[in-house]
């Protein structure tokens, strides 16, 4: 990806769709880059109505937000918003969870899952209203080589914020197994693993100084639970399609689940190639 030009957000223009412009908008700010407002119109729609979509997309930005671009465009949604995001420049796209059309529908329907699947570039959901920039994340780890460049990806974006390391590691039959020493091998197999990971020279000396590691034994979901408990992160960073299926193992296949999920705003960084 050539050097970012924009944060694209995607909206609906729906009444939560607000929080995901005025976070994009604090992004593109902070980062010194344009901020891009999509709104996708239905191929059906007359070109002729182009005029009324500007408007109405100008309608959701907040008063500071008025140098925000307008980018319409006509076609179906998540290759539509991920090939605007290419034209762009953008240095992440930007969604929110919009409404609930059916149980299974997500942002725009169930596009917000076709657009991390297939999205070259990293996929903020906000949930949250925006009160300042990210300061605490927490980034869920399964030590992969992709977990290392989910971890850098994150502090590219965010240098200034503190980078909160989890790894769950798995007691295997756990209620079997009553011996206090078998239990502290197995954690420490797997604080060596994380101490390993953190010390791969691929990681800056920068990055290292941002991370707090923290290691918990359990099935992923309940260790993801209790970590977002205790941290109280402002966003969450996930890998998808990790070696271990660490997000599938969390939330299920699809990342309409995991949204449902967690409660924070979730930044997802796919496996390129």
């Amino acid at each position: 990806m050539t050097e970012a030009q924009s944060v694209l957000v995607a909206t609906d223009l729906g009444a939560r769709g607000d929080r995901a412009v005025d976070r994009a908008i604090l992004l593109a700010r902070e980062w010194g880059v344009r901020a891009d407002v999509m709104h996708v119109l239905h191929p059906a729609h007359l070109r002729s109505d182009r005029e009324g979509a500007i408007a109405a997309t100008r309608a959701v930005l907040p008063d500071w937000g008025a140098d925000a671009e307008i980018v319409l465009r006509w076609g179906p949604v998540p290759q539509t918003i991920i090939s605007g995001a290419r034209e762009c420049g953008a240095r992440l796209i930007v969604v929110a969870p919009a409404r609930f059309n059916q149980v299974r529908d997500y942002f725009l329907g169930t596009a917000v899952d076709s657009i991390v699947r297939l999205a070259d570039r990293p996929v903020l959901v906000v949930k949250q209203r925006p009160h300042g920039p990210y300061a605490r994340l927490m980034i869920a780890s399964d030590l992969s080589v992709h977990a290392r460049d989910v971890l850098l990806e994150a502090a590219r974006l965010f240098p200034d914020a503190e980078l909160n390391l989890v790894h769950a590691y798995h007691v295997p039959y756990g209620s079997w197994i009553d011996s206090e020493k078998v239990r502290e091998d197995l954690e420490a197999e797997a604080r060596a693993d994380l101490d390993a990971f953190i010390a791969d020279p691929a990681i800056p000396d920068a990055v290292r100084g941002q991370v707090r590691t923290h290691l918990d034994c359990g099935d992923v979901d309940t260790v993801m639970d209790r970590a977002l408990r205790t941290l109280r992160p402002d966003l969450l960073v996930l890998g998808t399609h990790g070696v271990s299926g660490f997000v599938q193992a969390a939330m299920g296949s699809t990342a309409a689940a995991l949204l449902n999920w967690t409660p924070v705003d979730t930044l997802m960084i796919r496996r390129q190639g």
